[in-house]
């Protein structure tokens, strides 16, 4: 690498590094983050998008000049807009500013989007150059480009697991397997994601709070999918001022009855079938880029099947619950061959105290 592209990828770097601050909090927007230099490669200014509704990276940054950027270059992750949402359009500011070169490291999966910004720029007589940090672009933003590629919202499945790979006892009662480091590191993650998913019988269960336990400003939306609708009458996700909760059930199998179970609060959504897919592409359609389940076994294979899960954080904790009965994360998928069985990679590791912690994705989108 020469001299001069370890100064572009410095810059781009820093731009990265400003667009992970938005991390949780800009769906359905991507994470962006945007450096302008002066033409001697000094800093004028810099910015990230904060929030879906408030201004772009590039704008943040435009709004925090001090000086006039003539010459100069900017540097952002992710294609700049060209068309009119809730803020303006960015190429129209990066063109009107002055800036002679525009470096960007991945273009935008948005339809919208995708090129045309990069084609504007380049008729009003800019230098583009794409392709700079590519491979970090696109796993920082790989939940957006995920949503607008596919229609559905990148899935991360949850479970925590003895070391003889049970995630409960054959009645049903799993508290606690892991440690409260590992469990305190939960509520962290979850505020990377737009909403969180468990079934009916997890609810009926554990009755759990999903939530971050206040890390973040706005909570995940807690969704239920269920067949029956026969969920209790009282349970913390009924409790809609801390965190929104949407319950959706199959149509063709509920009891509508039981909805008057249901507090007011709670967004109910019939869905033609509880077929994960379908709930992918409902949270999708409502701009949620990013899904964590923290279901139980059956809902968390057919989700697999489904190809709704692209990545796996595992917990392992030095337990031994023993029993052929005892739960496992996820039911039998029909292999018969070991061609047949999924392979992860990307494998992430670290320790929680005394408990493993494990992250992976698939080899390729299922």
């Amino acid at each position: 690498m020469d001299f001069d592209n370890k100064i572009n990828n410095k810059w781009m770097q820093r731009a990265i590094k400003l667009a992970s601050l938005g991390m949780g909090l800009t769906s359905p927007n991507p994470l962006v983050g945007a450096v302008i230099v002066d033409k001697n490669g000094k800093l004028l200014a810099e910015g990230f998008h904060q929030k879906a509704g408030m201004p772009h990276a590039e704008a943040m940054a435009f709004n925090n000049l001090q000086c006039n950027p003539e010459g100069g270059s900017l540097y952002v992750n992710l294609e700049p807009c060209c068309h009119k949402g809730k803020t303006p359009p960015c190429v129209e500011n990066i063109i009107k500013s002055g800036i002679k070169t525009v470096y960007v490291s991945i273009k935008d999966p948005d339809p919208r989007v995708c090129g045309k910004g990069i084609n504007i720029l380049q008729k009003a007589g800019l230098k583009v150059h794409l392709g700079l940090c590519e491979t970090e672009s696109l796993s920082l933003n790989k939940s957006f480009i995920h949503r607008n590629l596919t229609g559905k919202a990148y899935g991360t499945l949850k479970w925590a697991m003895s070391l003889d790979g049970r995630i409960g006892l054959k009645n049903g009662k799993s508290k606690w397997i892991t440690n409260s480091i590992s469990r305190t590191f939960v509520h962290s993650c979850r505020a990377n994601f737009d909403a969180i998913i468990v079934g009916g019988g997890t609810l009926r269960n554990d009755d759990p709070l999903l939530t971050t336990r206040g890390q973040k400003p706005n909570e995940p939306i807690r969704v239920v999918v269920t067949k029956t609708l026969d969920l209790p009458e009282k349970c913390k996700l009924w409790e809609c001022k801390t965190a929104k909760t949407i319950v959706a059930y199959d149509a063709s199998t509920a009891n509508e009855e039981y909805l008057s179970r249901i507090p007011n609060c709670v967004e109910i959504k019939k869905l033609t079938s509880t077929d994960p897919r379908y709930l992918s592409e409902f949270l999708a359609s409502k701009g949620f880029n990013s899904v964590l389940w923290e279901c139980g076994p059956k809902l968390a294979t057919a989700a697999l099947e489904k190809n709704c899960i692209q990545e796996i954080m595992t917990f392992i904790a030095p337990k031994i619950l023993g029993g052929n009965e005892s739960m496992n994360p996820i039911l039998d998928l029909k292999f018969e061959q070991m061609d047949q069985i999924i392979n992860l990679s990307n494998t992430e590791m670290s320790l929680m105290g005394n408990d493993i912690y494990l992250k992976n994705s698939f080899l390729e989108d299922m």
